[in-house]
């Protein structure tokens, strides 16, 4: 039997499931009798940390990366990073980390280790960025908007185009939950609008509120299920808390139970900042066999790019409105039939067992 290739996934924390979520599928899908994978983190605090626990893996602690300043002392700490790597000796560090700091990367290139990122967004803002991609093996790039705005201009970086996935048998089509349509008084006879999204003012959440209220429909209701506990959320329901068909629902951990109700999903990100990575909540919505509207935004455009009618220029208030009217108008039957199409594209594009095949081989041919 031939060595197993030693992988450490290293991430700040699990504080939330996002990328934790991604790095407990890999741990669980990766084909054991090839690969030993090992976690590496900064603490042990987190909501999702318990979860990562059970994958009975070697969790290691250690603060693995350093600040820059003061620069007379950064390669004394950075030693101390680079002893802790060579001593456990992993093949691959794959770093989740969403932030440019380059000295992760600067360490396992010290110590001999073969060292790869995710990049989770679209930011790109300063020099560091380039710097932690040019001393990568290789970097990983999760929506095609990045390889043609960052790293196809730039020949020395190493990037591979590789999309994230999702198990399509947790997420496939399921009768509407009944607990949560009586909760918030849904009829059979309601328009139901969800987004599932991290209320911040990127996220557009003022322009999908908008559009709902300029299709007059009174059969309509929007959920919009996530933390609400800031002053923007409390800027909007200060705004619009007095409309009984919007809805804050706050932080749910049974999304796919508020997802069973939608006949629609949307994602309306704003263009500009960070905009948008691969956004996984509009894909297990098309997974579920929900039509999906999303803005004209990186990230966004990958996952609809089979379904160019259904995405809306950003921030258009009007546009997005056409289209809800536009859903509405279809019998429920029709919209089933958009969803499941959506449903086909997710297998055949964003698979679970795509996903893990794909970092194996790209793990084998490091």
């Amino acid at each position: 039997m031939s060595k197993r290739i030693r992988i450490l996934y290293s991430i700040p924390n699990f504080d939330t499931a996002g990328s934790g979520k991604v790095i407990s599928d890999l741990v669980k899908g990766l084909d054991k009798t090839k690969f030993s994978p090992e976690i590496l983190i900064k603490h042990k605090r987190g909501a999702f940390f318990k979860e990562i626990e059970k994958l009975g893996v070697p969790i290691h602690i250690f603060p693995y990366e350093t600040h820059y300043r003061p620069i007379w002392s950064f390669p004394f700490r950075l030693l101390k990073v680079v002893r802790f790597f060579k001593s456990q000796r992993w093949d691959i560090i794959h770093s989740w980390h969403w932030s440019s700091d380059f000295s992760e990367a600067l360490a396992a290139k010290l110590a001999g280790i073969k060292f790869v990122y995710t990049k989770k967004a679209m930011g790109w803002g300063n020099k560091a960025w380039k710097w932690k991609s040019l001393l990568s093996t290789k970097v990983i790039a999760i929506n095609e908007s990045m390889m043609t705005e960052f790293f196809n201009p730039m020949p020395r970086i190493n990037a591979v185009f590789m999309p994230l996935g999702l198990d399509t048998e947790i997420y496939k089509p399921i009768d509407k939950n009944e607990d949560i349509l009586r909760a918030y008084n849904i009829l059979s006879t309601d328009f139901v609008v969800i987004s599932v999204v991290n209320m911040v003012p990127v996220k557009g959440i003022e322009i999908l509120i908008e559009a709902v209220v300029k299709t007059q429909l009174k059969h309509i209701k929007l959920l919009l299920v996530g933390d609400d506990r800031s002053d923007y959320v409390r800027q909007l329901k200060a705004k619009y808390g007095n409309l009984l068909h919007i809805i804050f629902t706050g932080k749910q951990s049974n999304v796919k139970d508020y997802l069973s109700i939608a006949d629609v999903f949307v994602i309306p990100t704003k263009n500009e900042g960070k905009k948008e990575g691969m956004p996984m909540a509009p894909v297990e919505a098309m997974s579920m066999g929900i039509p999906v509207l999303g803005s004209r935004v990186a990230g966004i455009t990958d996952i609809l790019k089979n379904f160019e009618d259904q995405i809306f220029e950003s921030e258009n208030v009007d546009e997005l409105s056409k289209l809800l009217l536009h859903f509405e108008k279809l019998d429920a039957n029709a919209r089933k039939q958009i969803g499941l199409r959506m449903r086909d594209n997710v297998i055949k594009h964003y698979s679970f067992s795509q996903f893990i095949r794909s970092r194996e081989q790209f793990y084998e041919s490091l």
